[in-house]
């Protein structure tokens, strides 16, 4: 068996001690903490007298608002601990374009982290103790969030490195690739799919381009450091505004009475009848994937009927789900 080291095991530790803190409402009173966490279960009364001592002197030094408190109003005599979460929780932040970048990339991280499995089994253990589960406080703590783009690690590299790439790249469902120069701002997670922004080297104009559209491998090119990313860059705002301009072919989808409201807002209901006298929705298509995602996960209750690239996208994502499924079945 493997130890992890004593820097891993501390983390480890405190990340639990958070968690079992932000957990419950009222105070957690020392011994019930020492049940909670599963390092200071282990150890002797001395060792947790210890470990605990220098724990919330870390969390304090670290700016978390650890809280010393009465668990009982009526008795003044057993003190308890809590995070006050309105002290703990962020305000707004806004991030430089290389935050930003650096920020995608380490979201992708938790799903294989080594701190998910004791975040979760933290959480397991908290529910054993008969604590009341405040849902709000540890929503998102294990995160799942996965890729298996090829194209991935080389262009995380070339973003943090501000360094051209160069690849081959699919436009839409239908077509051949065409090679492509880039100068990479960021590189995002939306939707479900990483998109790679940044300056279009053989348009020169700033594009974005969703990595499993890449073809083969993503070839670094140039220096380290050779380009700026500009400070306005807002590669979320560029994602879901892509391709989008006046004029764009329009869309029809036959909904099913009663489902597709968003669709329908979105369009005009036309007084043709769709298959199964359903109702035919005619709207914009603008860039052609976020239709393509949104009709597939309406699932049985709407059909693309055009344009032929919508109806290709939605049945192929439609396969794709059925193939993953086939494949955990079992």
């Amino acid at each position: 068996m493997v130890r992890p080291s004593p820097a891993a095991a501390k983390t480890e530790r405190l990340l639990n001690l958070v968690i079992a803190l932000l957990y419950t409402r009222q105070p957690m009173s020392k011994s019930r903490i020492r049940t909670a966490v599963p390092q200071y279960a282990e150890s002797t009364d001395e060792a947790f007298d210890r470990m605990f001592e220098r724990d919330k002197d870390e969390l304090r030094l670290l700016g978390i608002p650890l809280r010393t408190e009465v668990v009982d109003p009526l008795f003044d005599d057993e003190t308890g601990y809590r995070i006050d979460r309105r002290e703990y929780s962020l305000p707004e932040i806004a991030f430089e374009p290389d935050e930003l970048a650096v920020i995608g990339v380490a979201s992708r991280a938790w799903s294989q982290a080594s701190l998910a499995g004791p975040a979760a089994q933290a959480l397991r253990k908290l529910e054993s103790t008969g604590l009341t589960r405040d849902e709000s406080s540890v929503a998102g703590i294990e995160p799942l969030l996965h890729t298996n783009e090829p194209a991935f690690e080389a262009a995380r590299a070339a973003v943090l490195a501000s360094r051209e790439v160069s690849f081959s790249y699919r436009r839409g469902t239908a077509g051949s690739p065409a090679q492509r120069h880039l100068q990479p701002w960021a590189l995002t997670s939306w939707h479900g799919r990483w998109y790679l922004t940044g300056h279009d080297l053989d348009r020169d104009a700033p594009r974005v381009f969703r990595l499993d559209r890449i073809d083969g491998d993503l070839k670094i090119t140039g220096r380290p450091g050779a380009y700026q990313v500009p400070k306005d860059h807002d590669p979320r705002a560029m994602i879901t505004t892509a391709d989008e301009q006046p004029g764009e072919r329009s869309a029809r989808v036959a909904v099913r009475p009663g489902a597709g409201h968003r669709v329908r807002r979105r369009g005009q209901v036309l007084d043709e009848r769709g298959p199964q006298g359903w109702d035919v929705v005619e709207l914009e298509m603008g860039a052609p994937w976020p239709l393509i995602e949104e009709i597939a996960g309406l699932g049985p209750d709407a059909v693309a009927l055009a344009p032929e690239e919508l109806v290709t996208g939605v049945r192929r994502s439609l396969e794709a789900v059925a193939a993953a499924h086939r494949g955990t079945v079992g």
